[in-house]
């Protein structure tokens, strides 16, 4: 792991600062944008790629100095959508980024606790208490689109703790504003704090419920772990201090027993009320809740769970940060832990044998992986299928695995095709597995598209073998270039470009 101890990045603001350095890392710009709607218009042109409709590309991350209906607040977007930025963020390359953040998991550093006067974000203080208290009016949640359920905050590092256990978790969840002082939840079945949630509500008492927004981007990517690589009772935070090399300063929220991020632009306290559910479109009645990481925009959910807003705090001149939804920022998040757990499976089950790992952009980070694998000798031949299913069992969302050898650049989508396209035959190369739980969002993972899909949410997953036989390898040699030295014909040559 790089030593990241003297590493200038430490939150959202020094993330920034630091991005200022290299070209084409950020933008900023001071004219005046609508929360709704359009700052996400704007951004889908300038740097959101992923699943988002085209025309889009990859680009810098974005800062809007000037929203619409707010004096004091910024809107960041963006931050993390270019997998080079996120390398430049975490101190390392986008190569090793799956295997610092495996290394990151297996040596936690917990949290560490600091005063409330010591932490950046008790600088400001809302109570809602206060009769002019409405969470709209201190901050600009956007919208994605002109048809979302709602204002949304989407880049929320949501913390709670196990009222059994008292273990804390961190993950990101989908949160829609309904009210002066109400949000709703969507707590998909199987997450940390979803089984938290469940024991509170069993007990009928409300969960302490902390939400903090613009923080370190270690953090962020640290909180998209997922079982089996976390289990239940594994604080991800510990994840972003180990990549750090120091803890992540946490401090006591102002009205609810549980902790926030202390240097965090902005936190959101409040209680997950037991027994009260709303609909998640209540008060616009669209039937859609927002764009999803598949690209499409997932239906509104008939019964969420309501956060009672208890305060909100956050630091002078607040940063709050924001993402869309099918944007290359979800792959990122979610599809480099996916590549951590899956090198991580693989290595103990398969020493050697599986290179790299890639959770590629058509998949968003969670449908697809590209797995490099490396046969050396004739008993190789079969296990490379062998580490698809382990992928599969590391990532239960994964749908799609295809498998290439050690010559295939396995970020250029081109060259995984060339691989396909030359090294695979169909009637031979296709692994089906039918009837599996894959992930609710996928649209075709539904009755109404096949029959043999028993309820929705399940699918076929599949391996794609675009690896060459074993017995065959010197058959397919690519052709090999002399090796040579472009910047003394072209100086200024940039070989990352």
């Amino acid at each position: 792991m790089p030593n990241n101890n003297e590493f200038p990045v430490v939150d959202l603001r020094t993330a920034i600062q630091y991005l200022e350095n290299y070209p084409d890392e950020i933008v900023a710009t001071d004219v005046e944008v609508d929360p709704h709607a359009e700052l996400s218009g704007v951004y889908r042109h300038v740097g959101a790629f992923g699943t988002v409709q085209r025309p889009t590309r990859l680009g810098p991350a974005m800062l809007f100095n000037k929203v619409k209906g707010y004096d004091d607040v910024r809107v960041l977007i963006g931050l993390l959508a270019s997998r080079g930025r996120v390398a430049r963020l975490l101190n390392t390359t986008k190569e090793q980024l799956p295997f610092v953040l495996k290394d990151s998991v297996m040596n936690p550093l917990p949290p560490k606790e600091i005063a409330s006067e010591q932490a950046p974000v008790h600088e400001v203080v809302h109570y809602a208490t206060d009769p002019d208290f409405d969470i709209l009016k201190i901050l600009p949640a956007p919208t994605n689109t002109e048809e979302d359920a709602g204002p949304y905050f989407t880049m929320g590092m949501c913390y709670a703790a196990d009222p059994e256990t008292g273990e804390y978790d961190v993950t990101i969840h989908r949160l829609c504003v309904q009210s002066k002082d109400e949000i709703s939840v969507f707590l998909q079945a199987g997450r940390h704090i979803g089984a938290f949630y469940e024991k509170a509500e069993k007990l009928g008492k409300p969960l302490p419920f902390s939400i903090s927004i613009g923080v370190d981007p270690a953090i962020e990517i640290g909180a998209c772990f997922e079982p089996p690589t976390t289990p239940i009772g594994y604080d991800e935070l510990q994840v972003a201090g180990a990549l750090r090399g120091k803890p992540v300063d946490i401090v006591k929220c102002k009205t609810i027993d549980n902790f926030a991020i202390a240097r965090a632009e902005v936190v959101i306290e409040g209680e997950l009320l037991p027994n009260r559910r709303v609909e998640e479109d209540q008060n616009t009645g669209v039937g859609k809740a927002m764009p999803e990481f598949p690209g499409y925009t997932g239906a509104a959910n008939p019964s969420l769970p309501i956060i009672k807003v208890k305060a909100i705090t956050h630091r002078r001149h607040p940063i709050l940060q924001t993402c869309i939804g099918p944007s290359e920022e979800h792959t990122n998040m979610a599809g480099i832990p996916t590549e951590a757990s899956i090198l991580q499976m693989t290595e103990r089950a398969l020493p050697g044998l599986v290179k790299n790992v890639y959770a590629a952009s058509p998949g968003t980070g969670k449908y697809v992986a590209i797995l490099q694998i490396n046969k050396t000798r004739p008993a190789d031949e079969g296990r490379q299928r062998q580490a698809a299913l382990i992928a599969f069992t590391a990532f239960p969302e994964l749908k799609h695995c295809f498998l290439v050898d050690a010559d295939v650049d396995i970020y250029d989508m081109n060259d995984v095709m060339w691989a396909m396209t030359t090294r695979f035959q169909s009637d031979v190369d296709v692994v089906s597995i039918p009837g599996v739980r894959c992930h609710p969002l996928d649209p075709s993972s539904d009755p109404a598209y096949a029959t043999s899909i028993r309820d929705h949410g399940i699918a076929t997953k599949t391996i794609f073998d675009c690896t060459v036989p074993y017995h065959l390898r010197e058959h397919f040699q690519r052709s090999h270039f002399k090796d040579v030295d472009v910047k003394r014909f072209l100086p200024d040559f940039d070989s990352d470009a």
